[in-house]
């Protein structure tokens, strides 16, 4: 996506021209074609009220056909409302089967409205990959793997006159998400524990990062035995993942720690799941594919900050060889873990994660995981759970929340009465509190392993990592949701 100069005589295929609600005199940058424009607007009724889009032919003009796309009242706006604009302008460009689409909008000169612009429009033009077999040509016999998701992504995407630095930032927040989605979206039987390691490790080849793997082997040596327990009962052993960015020039002015966890297939193992509660658990390693995705973002963008990921990979399995109810885990901090259920296995693998990611004494530390369906219960399908230890970097990442449009909401850890759910007679710590107040209870057991000196938050994303069905600028399947949350709070640092 880039920037081109608008004139009154610019051509093209089509053009999406973005309105506030009231506003269409301001179609008059439209030259000749300004007037019938604005004509076909009124008989079409569309005033430019949010989300509402009307299509208009132009066959003998510069443009054949023109988008007008609505963006309600110009007083309400945030950096949403041009995201969301720019994303429905996408949408139907594509049903329209339009291979170029220019964008107009107002205050595109602006580098945070070209940076909503670029996210909302790149994001809805995202070319989902599926494993559908395509038809076979004609010509040919040989099948070949169709990339659909029921319209052809746009070719080429224009912003007019658009802020070029807010616009190339956009871009890469935009295709950082798109690589988490495409990742978080691979079946267990693609991307296990080795394999996500394998594309950690690519992933810093491609991006000048250094890359640390523990097979099983260290991870037992190293004494993480947490991560190993949960991992042990699949035919795909357990790895650590530990991903940074260092900047090449200069003294780092922070150095923040993100911990995603990476749950490639979660059955519940001995706690087996139902069958229905199965299906999507290939997104349980959603967290890590946002860390991931977050620093292909930061090897971009090259702030002076040094990054750090650390992922704990397991795949939780029912086997003989399974950890158990009644279990008895040491972690690596050294705190015991009673098992009470071992589908509450998420926890787990983060203790040692979150223990070992606190030794590089991080200025903050940011977990982000598919943690508990009580959050989606508390919290709906669409906002995220926020917990912290410290008010500062809760305020800094509901500033980022709001700027990328992915709501979190913070929840309390002051309960004391809660935290005794978590307590356990045989052992320092329960791993599950029972359903009610299960997030706020799970994010306690979380911070028991990291030192009270570090800043640190975890955000639970388990009821906005996958949606049934698209909206906006989601498609149906994984979100990548925290990826543009986590960049925009490690830009801002």
């Amino acid at each position: 996506m880039k920037s081109v100069p608008w004139t009154n005589q610019r051509s093209g295929e089509a053009c999406a021209v973005l309105l506030f609600e009231g506003e269409l005199c301001h179609s008059s940058s439209l030259g000749s074609m300004a007037s019938s424009f604005q004509r076909q607007c009124e008989m079409g009724k569309f005033s430019g009220k949010k989300d509402q889009m009307l299509r208009l032919f132009f066959p003998d003009s510069q443009f054949s056909q023109l988008f007008a796309v609505g963006m309600g009242p110009r007083d309400k706006a945030t950096p949403e409302t041009w995201r969301r604009a720019a994303a429905e302008a996408v949408r139907g460009a594509r049903r329209a089967e339009v291979r170029e689409l220019v964008l107009l909008a107002p205050q595109a000169q602006e580098p945070l409205v070209a940076q909503a612009l670029a996210e909302g429009a790149l994001l809805a033009n995202d070319p989902t990959r599926t494993y559908q077999t395509a038809k076979k040509d004609k010509e040919s016999s040989v099948d070949s793997p169709a990339e659909k998701n029921g319209t052809d992504p746009l070719e080429t995407i224009l912003l007019a006159d658009g802020h070029a630095e807010g616009l190339g930032r956009g871009t890469v927040l935009a295709e950082s998400q798109i690589f988490t989605r495409a990742l978080a979206n691979e079946p267990g039987n693609v991307i296990n524990p080795q394999t996500l390691a394998e594309r950690a490790q690519a992933l810093a080849q491609e991006e000048g990062l250094t890359c640390e793997v523990w097979d099983e082997a260290q991870i037992q040596q190293k004494g993480l035995e947490a991560l190993w327990s949960v991992g042990k009962g699949s035919a795909t052993p357990p790895r650590l993942i530990h991903l940074s960015y260092v900047p090449k020039e200069g003294k780092p002015r922070k150095k923040i720690a993100l911990v995603g966890k990476g749950l490639t297939f979660d059955s519940g193992g001995l706690s087996l799941k139902p069958a229905d509660s199965m299906r999507t658990m290939k997104g349980d390693k959603s967290g890590a594919c946002a860390v991931l995705g977050a620093l292909r973002g930061i090897a971009r963008l090259k702030p002076d900050i040094e990054v750090h990921a650390f992922i704990g990979a397991a795949e939780n399995m029912p086997d003989g060889k399974s950890y158990r109810p009644d279990d008895i885990l040491r972690t690596y901090k050294g705190k015991t873990i009673e098992v009470d259920n071992t589908d509450a296995e998420g926890r787990i693998t983060l203790a040692d994660t979150l223990a070992l990611a606190s030794e590089i004494a991080p200025d903050a530390m940011v977990d982000i995981a598919t943690l508990t369906g009580a959050c989606g219960v508390a919290l709906g399908d669409y906002t995220a759970g926020l917990f912290s230890s410290d008010d500062r970097l809760a305020e800094a990442l509901q500033i980022a929340s709001r700027e990328t449009g992915e709501r979190v909401w913070r929840l309390p850890l002051d309960d004391e009465m809660l935290k005794k759910k978590i307590k356990s007679s045989v052992a320092d710590l329960l791993n599950s509190g029972g359903r009610q107040g299960g997030a706020i209870t799970a994010a306690m057991f979380l911070q028991e392993f990291v030192p009270p000196e570090i800043s640190w938050a975890h955000i639970d994303i388990a009821a906005v990592d996958f949606y049934k069905e698209p909206f906006g600028y989601y498609p149906k399947g994984a979100s990548g949701f925290g990826t543009r949350l986590l960049l925009s709070y490690l830009l801002a640092q």
